[in-house]
């Protein structure tokens, strides 16, 4: 791990305090960029993602894909995690917390309306930033691909009902634009690139060496990339955080647990199950993580862009990346005891 890997959680810290900042020097910046959009996914966002995960897809040969089925027990503890844990243990949380514990310092007319959006921030599991989190603690890149693969396929058909029966609506208007973009822009097109940009590399001469300069010259452009997308989130947001302190920080709390329960449960049972750590890692972390995008886009179709909802679900965004950089360090600094137990499987 070099220098700027060591210290990424120092970095992202000075980010979050420079987008805040920078938000409120220069607003009319931030709400253009912020209004740069199509079905509710910034576009300049999009891009800084696109660096992100190039250079992670750019290591996935496509043909080791079938590799995948090796490790069915790490895909099973995911698939149940994400669909038949996350949701719900979220709804507990969001009951508890917002609707008894933290009641009478929230505005007793959102109360529902922030249980909603937590809920319907934790239905929908995250995609391209997973990618992020798997790199940075040497994850399996075929397994986590796949899994992102097939969690987007069972999102177009579980999404919605399990939003419906935990919040009691009949019709959950499901903002289908923004889900498929998200797939396409998020999964389908780069991986479409970095798989051309991988074969026509090893199409030359000396092609591996190439290969491998080229994901070294890569990694930098990445992290950077995760930095500036956090100093566009907070300076998206800054004005919220300044205005209403107290009520970012209380949604916050079950959002933080939510984190590190689900991933808690995740590494652990893949541990139960002897998946090797290079899949148990992404296993945990998609299993914490969040599709944001598809959130907050649900959450302004079914309550309105000033609603509760829409504003729990913006936390969700906020927090995402400090919270899961902190998972990343406990599944790295874990490994050696995670491996300590007879039988996982050795590393791929």
């Amino acid at each position: 791990m070099n220098l700027f890997e060591r210290y990424l959680t120092l970095w992202v810290g000075v980010c979050i305090v420079v987008g805040i900042s920078l938000g409120q020097l220069f607003p009319g910046i931030f709400q253009f960029v912020g209004r740069i959009e199509v079905a509710h996914i910034n576009l300049p966002v999009a891009v800084l993602v696109w660096l992100m995960i190039i250079p992670m897809l750019i290591k996935i040969d496509l043909r080791q894909l079938k590799g995948v089925r090796e490790h069915w027990r790490g895909v099973g503890v995911t698939l149940f995690v994400n669909w038949g844990v996350k949701p719900f243990s979220m709804a507990l949380l969001a009951w508890f917390f917002i609707g008894f514990l933290f009641r009478e310092h929230l505005p007793a007319d959102q109360i529902d309306s922030y249980i909603a959006g937590l809920v319907i921030l934790a239905a929908a599991p995250c995609t391209a930033m997973v990618f992020v989190w798997s790199n940075l603690m040497r994850g399996e890149p075929h397994f986590t691909l796949s899994q992102v693969a097939l969690n987007d396929v069972i999102m177009v058909f579980a999404f919605a009902p399990i939003v419906a029966l935990l919040l009691g609506l009949s019709e959950i208007q499901v903002p289908w634009d923004t889900l498929f973009l998200s797939v396409l822009l998020y999964i389908v097109v780069p991986l479409i690139i970095a798989s051309l940009w991988r074969r026509r590399i090893l199409a030359g001469l000396n092609g591996e060496a190439r290969l491998q300069k080229v994901i070294a010259r890569l990694g930098p452009i990445s992290l950077v990339a995760l930095l500036a997308t956090l100093v566009l989130l907070f300076g998206f947001q800054g004005k919220q955080i300044i205005a209403a302190p107290l009520i970012i920080a209380l949604l916050a709390v079950p959002i933080l647990i939510q984190v590190f329960f689900n991933s808690g449960i995740a590494y652990l049972l893949n541990r139960q199950v002897r998946s090797p750590h290079c899949v148990a890692g992404p296993s945990a972390l998609i299993g914490a993580s969040n599709f944001f995008e598809l959130a907050v886009a649900t959450a302004i179709a079914l309550f309105g862009f000033e609603s509760g909802a829409a504003l729990a679900t913006v936390v969700g965004v906020l927090i995402e990346v400090p919270v899961m950089l902190i998972a990343v360090r406990v599944v790295n600094n874990s490994r050696d005891w995670y491996e300590r137990r007879e039988g996982v499987g050795a590393e791929i």
